[in-house]
């Protein structure tokens, strides 16, 4: 197939909180499809925050992305030419490959065939995708949450804490708080998401708040923010309690040496706390029927989502700066198709 691509890359590693003038677009002819590959034209392509740890030169728990590489994203595109039975023209699928208007694949690793379900495909990269599984997965296996139970999730109005927050109050959990900045995410968490208490993370008396929310303590801790957070609500777990480390995006732009620590550990020892981090790729054999689950919940209405949409590939740079600058809140998301 002729024509041509576009393609986003790091510029160089970034040092401190990332700018669109770290990336670059470039543009080149589509690849040739080899035996067994086929190519998929994106129609959307994420912005995550979780990229932010491959784009220094230190190593995180993947290695990181070398300048002149193209950045990591999440993407849902139709096969508009193959030589793989598997993923034959018009077949809808999600992939790793990056920010990109078109990828060749081969149908390794995260590249997987959608059902048509009748859910808007830009939800495969959101609540049915990798946030929405992280929520899942971090709730049910890593926290193996009970019926009845607290649960506080912190950076709550992004996709993974709004997502972990109304599945939690699926799972039959009793009490559900977020923390989150503003007050338009703090109005939309409870008022659209069914959060019992949604309070503001910057407010000095926070600790109080959480004690007057959570009486009796936290059961489970699902954390999106990093180490400062979780020590000041060590504290305010229950005996028994899960910290579940989704993610760390209070981090993500500080150097390795000047991250905070975590100093009430003494907390683990008398409440016998566990703490535990997840990658969702681990789970990625029982996403068919998270997913199903989930598109259903979502159909019904049952479960709320907002996104922050980008007008083609050259708007991706802009989207994943504005993810550490506050301002609109949701999965960010560019339309490429």
């Amino acid at each position: 197939m002729s024509g041509m691509m576009k393609r986003v890359v790091l510029v160089r590693h970034i040092d401190g909180v990332p700018t669109a003038a770290d990336f670059r677009v470039e543009e080149l002819p589509l690849p040739e499809v080899g035996e067994g590959k086929f190519l998929v034209a994106n129609a959307y392509v994420s912005a995550d925050p979780g990229t932010r740890s491959r784009l220094s030169p230190g190593a995180s728990y993947a290695p990181p992305l070398p300048p002149g590489a193209v950045v990591d994203g999440f993407c849902v595109g139709r096969v508009v030419e193959s030589r793989n039975e598997r993923f034959p023209v018009g077949t809808l699928v999600t992939h790793g490959g990056g920010w990109a208007t078109h990828a060749l694949l081969g149908g390794r690793g995260y590249c997987i065939p959608l059902p048509e379900i009748g859910v808007p495909e830009s939800a495969w990269i959101g609540v049915l995708g990798v946030p929405g599984m992280t929520a899942w997965f971090g709730l049910k296996r890593v926290a193996a949450i009970v019926a009845g139970e607290t649960v506080l999730v912190t950076s709550a109005a992004g996709p993974v804490g709004a997502t972990a927050g109304q599945l939690a109050r699926h799972f039959g959990a009793s009490k559900v708080v977020g923390l989150a900045g503003s007050e338009e995410k703090r109005r939309w968490l409870v008022e659209a998401c069914g959060f019992d208490v949604a309070l503001d993370y910057r407010d000095p008396g926070l600790e109080a708040a959480v004690d007057a929310a959570f009486p009796q303590g936290i059961d489970i801790l699902f954390d999106n923010v990093g180490n400062a957070m979780i020590d000041r609500m060590l504290p305010r777990m229950k005996m028994r309690g899960r910290i579940v480390i989704s993610g760390q995006v209070a981090d993500y732009n500080t150097a390795p040496d000047q991250v905070p620590g975590i100093r009430n550990t003494r907390e683990f020892i008398a409440r016998r706390l566990r703490m535990e981090g997840l990658v969702v790729f681990d789970d990625l054999p029982m996403f068919a029927g998270a997913q199903s689950e989930v598109a259903g919940l979502l159909k019904d209405g049952a479960l709320k989502t907002r996104e922050v949409l980008g007008d083609g590939i050259e708007s991706l740079p802009g989207l994943f700066a504005g993810l550490f600058a506050g301002g609109d809140f949701g999965r960010r998301i560019a339309h490429v198709g």
